[in-house]
């Protein structure tokens, strides 16, 4: 299973008055990380939509908060496709510092009609196949 990986580096604006990360920041992080694995896979969400009206949505998220980051930190968003199924897929998701794990996250984002709101099936195709990140 090959695994994505995005940078990202702490600023003054994701922490708290002590120079810790905003736990709902890690979110954030890990929601940008899986955007830029998408372009990675040449998919543009807003041309999805378009063409399709669907796009993908979180259904159900588990975070486990380890180590705290810092101002100035250099951090590593990891991303790994867990599950493929035919309306959502499980990801794994981690945010590192260095060798260090600092959250380790369960996303599974759902397709979705983006009119509706309804589950809808990942149109075929959407993903290639001999990519290395699917």
């Amino acid at each position: 299973m090959s695994v994505f990986s995005w940078p990202v580096r702490i600023y003054w604006e994701d922490t708290d008055a002590g120079g810790v990360v905003y736990h709902a920041n890690y979110v954030r992080f890990m929601e940008r990380a899986r955007t830029e694995w998408l372009r990675a896979q040449g998919i543009d969400q807003l041309s999805l939509r378009q063409s399709t009206g669907l796009g993908f949505v979180v259904r159900d998220m588990t975070l486990d908060f380890l180590r705290p980051a810092r101002l100035d930190d250099e951090l590593t968003v990891t991303l790994a496709v867990k599950e493929r199924r035919s309306a959502s897929m499980l990801f794994g998701q981690e945010i590192v510092r260095g060798d260090t794990t600092l959250v380790r996250a369960t996303v599974r984002a759902a397709c979705v009609d983006l009119d509706s709101m309804r589950p809808a099936q990942i149109p075929p195709g959407l993903f290639r196949p001999e990519s290395p990140l699917t």
